[in-house]
C-alpha cells in the first residue's frame, strides 16, 4: 500500500466544532425515483452529490428521465410513469439503494433492462426483492439472486405483494417507491420482522410528499392506491443524520463540544435516534431548533439494540472503544450484507487497534483495551473509512487506507475533517 493511498489521521485535545453535514442521501435518493416518475418538473433542492446519488441519476437518465444539477440541487421532468428501457446494461457501481430502487422501478418499462454494478455489489444479495416482484407478475433472471439483474419490464401488475423484512429495508422501499404506477393497487405484506423500519418512514413521507396515497399498518402491511400518482414539486433535502454521527463522535471521544448546523431534532431519518445512545454513554444532548450539540463527558459501555440503525453501528464501535466497560451492539446480523462484512470487519480493525472483540450470531461486544495506532483496511467501505478516521483524532499512528471510498456518501469528508485536525 503506498503512502499516496493512507490518510494520516492527525490526533487533536479536543474540538470545539459547528459543522454543516451533507444533503441526505437516502432522502436524495429516495426523492429521485418518485420525481423521475412524477407528472410535472420538480426542484430537489440541496440534493447531494454522493457517488450513489450520481450513480441513480445516471442511471435514470438511461431510462429516458430529464435530470439537471445545478449550484442549488438538481431538476428533475417527470416522465407520469412512462419510462423506456435503457439501450445498455445500467451499472451502478455499489450503490445499494440505487440497485434496489432500481429493480422495481425497471419493471414500469417496456423491455428487458439490465442493471448490475461492481465486483462488492454482484455479492449483494437481491433474492427476496426479486421472488417478491415475481409474484406481482414481474419476470427476472439474476446471477444466483444477486446482481446483474435482468428485469422483463411493462408487468408490474400489483395485487398481493408478499417480501421478507429480515435482510434490507430496501426492498419493501423499492416496491413502495414504484407501486402508485402499478396496472392494480398494492398491499404489500412483510414477513418476519421488518429491519431498519426508520428508513421505511423517510420512504413515506417522501411518497405521501408527492402524492401518493399509502395506508400503513402495524408496519408490516402497506396499502398503496394506484389511482394517486406523484406531482412535481420543490422538494428541500435536510442533513444528514448518519455523515453526522462522525462528528458528534469526535465530541464524544475527546469531551469536546460538536454542534451539527443543518440537523433538525424533528428529522425522520431514523440515525437521530443515534443521540439518546450517546446520551446514554455520558455524553450531553441539546437540540436549538434546526441544529443539535453535543457536549462530551466520560464515556461508559452500554448494550443497545443497533437494528433500526445499522449504519450508525461502526461509528458507535469505535466509540465504545474509548468508554469505560465493554458495549453489546445487538440486532444486527443483517451488517454482513453491506458495503462489506461490517461485523466481521469491525471485529478486525479494532483488534488492530488493542480492543477485545467478542462476534456472535447476531451482534457485537467491544472490551476497551490499551489502544495503539494501526493502519485500518477499509474495505471500500466508506463507513469504516470515516468511522475510524474519528479513533486517529485520540490515538497516535492511524492511519485509513483507501480514503476515497468516502465519497460513496461523503465526498468532501477530508475537507470538512481536516478542519477538526486542523489542517487548512
Amino acid at each position: 500500500m503506498s503512502r499516496e493511498t493512507i490518510r494520516k489521521i492527525t490526533p487533536v485535545g479536543t474540538i470545539d466544532a459547528v459543522v454543516r453535514v451533507p444533503p441526505s442521501k437516502s432522502y436524495t435518493n429516495r426523492a429521485l425515483i418518485v420525481t423521475a416518475l412524477a407528472d410535472g418538473a420538480s426542484k430537489l433542492v440541496d440534493a447531494s452529490n454522493s457517488d450513489d446519488s450520481e450513480y441513480l441519476i445516471r442511471a435514470l437518465r438511461q431510462f429516458g428521465v430529464t435530470i439537471e444539477r445545478n449550484h442549488d440541487g438538481v431538476g428533475v421532468q417527470g416522465t407520469s410513469g412512462k419510462i423506456s428501457a435503457p439501450s445498455e446494461e445500467v451499472f451502478v457501481g455499489n450503490a445499494g439503494t440505487a440497485m434496489r430502487f432500481l429493480t422495481t422501478f425497471a419493471s414500469l418499462a417496456e423491455g428487458i433492462s439490465i442493471v448490475t454494478g461492481d465486483e462488492q455489489m454482484q455479492r449483494r444479495p437481491l433474492g427476496d426483492l426479486l421472488e417478491a416482484l415475481h409474484a406481482a407478475g414481474i419476470k427476472s433472471s439474476s446471477n444466483n439472486g444477486c446482481p446483474p439483474v435482468k428485469i422483463h419490464g411493462g408487468n408490474f401488475t400489483g395485487g398481493r405483494v408478499d417480501i421478507r423484512g429480515s435482510v434490507s429495508s430496501q426492498f419493501v422501499s423499492s416496491i413502495l417507491l414504484s407501486s402508485p404506477y402499478a396496472k392494480h393497487p398494492v398491499t404489500l405484506c412483510v414477513q418476519k420482522k421488518l429491519i431498519s423500519l426508520p428508513y421505511v418512514d423517510m420512504t413515506l413521507h417522501v411518497m405521501r410528499s408527492f402524492g401518493a396515497k399509502v395506508d400503513a399498518f402495524d408496519s408490516s402491511v402497506f396499502a398503496v392506491s394506484n389511482a394517486d400518482r406523484y406531482v412535481g414539486q420543490t422538494f428541500r433535502i435536510e442533513g444528514d443524520a448518519t455523515c453526522a454521527t462522525y462528528f458528534l463522535a469526535a465530541a464524544a471521544i475527546l469531551q469536546g463540544r460538536a454542534v451539527i448546523s443543518n440537523l433538525s431534532g424533528d428529522s425522520l431519518q431514523g440515525d437521530l435516534k443515534f443521540l439518546p445512545v450517546l446520551a446514554e454513554m455520558g455524553c450531553r444532548i441539546t437540540h436549538h431548533g434546526e441544529s443539535v450539540e453535543l457536549q462530551g463527558g466520560k464515556l461508559f459501555g452500554v448494550e443497545v439494540d443497533m437494528n433500526e440503525m445499522p449504519d450508525c453501528v461502526p461509528t458507535l464501535a469505535v466509540i465504545a472503544a474509548f468508554a469505560k466497560g465493554p458495549t453489546t451492539i445487538l440486532n444486527i446480523a443483517h451488517l454482513r450484507f453491506k458495503e462489506t462484512d461490517r461485523i466481521r470487519a469491525l471485529a478486525k480493525e479494532l483488534s488492530k487497534i488493542g480492543a477485545q472483540v467478542d462476534v456472535f450470531d447476531e451482534g457485537i461486544t467491544i472490551h476497551p483495551g490499551n489502544l495503539r495506532g494501526a493502519t485500518i483496511e477499509t474495505y471500500n467501505d466508506h463507513r469504516m473509512a470515516m468511522s475510524f478516521a474519528v479513533a486517529g483524532l485520540r490515538i497516535a499512528g492511524i492511519g485509513i487506507e483507501n480514503p476515497t471510498c468516502v465519497s460513496k456518501s461523503f465526498p468532501n469528508f477530508w475537507e470538512v475533517f481536516g478542519k477538526i485536525e486542523n489542517k487548512d
